[in-house]
């Protein structure tokens, strides 16, 4: 099994609907997939489900909260650990674990454990881990071949627990120059945790829990493509797309940049994804992914043809980060 999440600590990057498309197309290609939502916003649950499932989950038989909340609420009171999590079946081959906006209740508890790691603290290392064990866990239960997980825009202890147990991180990223900031922040911060959890793997005083190896390895990154429109904005939009190479390699990967010098020739460049203007709220209308919007629901002439370009973008940007992923393993 594969666990890949998508993160950059610049928000409004179009990182959950690029969740969100990618699970379909996994799904549709024969792959057991499992999104996982550790945003507290919970875009990805309001995209996957209406809003009345959503009071559902958040509120569900005797107020137990079918989400990822409720699967570590044991470990939030202090009084036992992981629960078994729900799973919110959206396809034979498709779930999620809802994501739950009293998620953010959770960091100040994560934040306190971190350190008291080091103290080989065996209930610190339950709380540091409890997103990793309830993903494997759920995992398990849908028999996932693959993981996608999505996280808020910021580097907070929510996302350093999230991210400790993804094999892979791949960056959304647009080409602006917040984006490209978001990218010089993020490289050395993920090295660090990284390091952080090295350093803490041998102190663990509980032989038999299962812990992440904190791999987070750099997959590559999916440039946004904005909107254009006249000559002005294109040229903004292609200084900074010229300068997304140089920096994730030297933040990121932290290596020299080489000859690449533009997103055509580097290697780490998994796609461009177009604009998807008037189609995405069609789509969050149909809920559904864009690339399965029928005439009934609107896509019809110039629509539909665009429907079945994103559905092509999409299928390319899943055998590129299979091709990534793969590469990466056989080099460790």
């Amino acid at each position: 099994m594969k666990t890949i999440a998508f993160f950059n600590n610049k928000g409004g990057v179009g990182k959950t609907s690029l969740v969100y498309h990618l699970a379909w197309t996994y799904s549709d290609s024969g792959k057991r997939v499992l999104m996982v939502d550790l945003d507290p916003q919970s875009n990805l649950t309001a995209m996957c489900v209406s809003e009345e499932r959503m009071e559902e989950l958040w509120l569900g038989p005797d107020m137990e909260r079918l989400s990822m909340r409720g699967a570590i609420q044991p470990i939030i009171d202090g009084t036992g650990d992981i629960q078994e999590p729900h799973l919110e079946r959206l396809d034979d081959r498709l779930a999620l674990i809802p994501g739950d906006i009293r998620l953010s209740d959770f960091e100040q508890k994560l934040s306190d454990a971190w350190p008291r790691t080091m103290d080989k603290d065996p209930a610190a290392f339950r709380i540091a881990t409890s997103f990793y064990r309830t993903i494997q866990r759920g995992a398990a239960t849908h028999e996932a071949d693959l993981v996608l997980i999505d996280v808020g825009p910021n580097l907070g202890a929510i996302n350093r627990s999230a991210l400790i147990g993804a094999d892979y991180v791949v960056t959304p990223v647009g080409a602006d120059l917040f984006s490209v900031q978001g990218l010089r922040n993020l490289g050395p911060t993920l090295q660090d945790w990284r390091d952080q959890w090295q350093d803490r793997l041998p102190r663990n005083p509980v032989q038999d829990l299962d812990l992440p190896a904190g791999r987070m390895r750099a997959a590559g990154y999916v440039v946004m493509q904005p909107n254009l429109y006249g000559g002005e904005v294109t040229k903004a939009y292609k200084r900074w797309l010229d300068d997304i190479p140089r920096v994730y390699a030297e933040k990121v990967l932290q290596e020299e940049p080489g000859d690449r010098l533009d997103v055509s020739n580097d290697p780490y460049a998994l796609a461009i994804i177009k604009h998807y203007r008037s189609l995405m709220p069609m789509a969050q209308t149909a809920r559904k992914p864009i690339f399965k919007l029928a005439a009934a629901d609107g896509a019809i002439g110039a629509h539909w043809t665009a429907v079945q370009d994103v559905g092509r973008e999409f299928r390319a940007l899943a055998e590129a980060i299979d091709a990534r992923s793969s590469v990466d393993a056989v080099a460790q």
